[in-house]
């Protein structure tokens, strides 16, 4: 707590950055929280994460709240202006009526949903969640040739609109005829309904080639954070919360911008007390290259 604690003007640096770029994705994973004042120990908090700032230097930020309420997201998305992508949580739906927000759904979630299908269904043969997955495996596979392209935001916005947005008429065609043919409480009726209830926000990553078609670099920054609750369980006090997720920032905005976070860290501790306040952002993980580590290792002998 106490490297946290010295490590604050650092995440606050990072906080003016990480709503500067074209998107911000949105996720939250829940957390236990042992002694927190007003609440018992088996009571729910979660862990934000926030990964935004510029495309090719990325910062991801954890915030820790005992809430999972839409207000969280709502003052740290505060003025922004540009795309925020979350999964289908209620507590997002604020974002549709925000004006100068595109808010992008996640197509890795409506997938889920039909191989929710596939795999509690004991029939082999082709069914409905096969023409949906096909339909989505389309999606990807014009955004992996993208990437493999080298595309720009406006070369993918350009892609999209031709190839991606005939994909996405038909499937709507196909959701509206099955809407009627399935039974609403069924794995497919919830799989074709929640298509149908996310949808505006499904085809919005249409509008911005920023935009990725899924909000997976968020789950995947979380994902650390998710395995290492398995081994510790919890945090004892809001306060060790709240400097894990400020080491959690530290450690996964290096690793999204290709540092070794051990050696981050510890140019990080070796630099920051001898570092005057107005040259703190040379020690931000977006300002270093992996070069400037291995230069601070040699020159300390190590």
């Amino acid at each position: 707590m106490k490297a946290a604690d010295s490590c604050q003007p650092i995440l606050e640096l990072l906080l003016n950055e990480v709503r500067g770029g074209p998107l911000v994705n949105v996720d939250e994973t829940p957390v236990q929280v042992l002694n927190e004042p007003g609440r018992s120990a088996t009571q729910k908090s979660y862990m934000w994460v926030y990964r935004g700032g510029f495309l090719e230097k990325p910062i991801v930020i954890f915030e820790y709240h005992p809430s999972r309420s839409g207000d969280i997201a709502k003052l740290f998305l505060n003025d922004y202006q540009g795309i925020v992508q979350t999964d289908g949580y209620k507590g997002y739906d604020f974002l549709d009526n925000w004006l100068d927000i595109i808010h992008v759904a996640c197509w890795a979630h409506a997938r889920r949903k039909f191989m929710d299908v596939k795999k509690g269904s004991s029939n082999k043969k082709t069914g409905s969640a096969d023409k949906a997955l096909a339909m989505i495996r389309n999606l990807y596979a014009l955004e992996k040739k993208a990437r493999q392209d080298k595309l720009g935001p406006e070369e993918i916005y350009e892609m999209r609109q031709k190839h991606a947005k005939p994909i996405l008429e038909k499937f709507k065609a196909w959701l509206d005829k099955r809407k009627n043919e399935v039974v609403p409480k069924g794995l497919l009726g919830k799989a074709v309904n929640y298509c149908l209830n996310q949808w505006c926000r499904l085809e919005n990553y249409l509008k911005d080639g920023h935009a990725g078609i899924d909000n997976n670099v968020a789950e995947n920054a979380i994902r650390p954070f998710v395995l290492g609750r398995k081994n510790w369980l919890f945090s004892g006090t809001p306060e060790g919360a709240r400097a894990s997720a400020l080491l959690f920032t530290l450690i996964e905005t290096a690793k999204a911008n290709n540092l070794e976070p051990y050696s981050y860290m510890r140019y990080l501790f070796e630099k920051l007390p001898v570092t005057p306040a107005e040259k703190l952002s040379s020690l931000l993980p977006t300002q270093l290259a992996p070069q400037d580590l291995v230069l601070a290792d040699m020159d300390s002998g190590v």
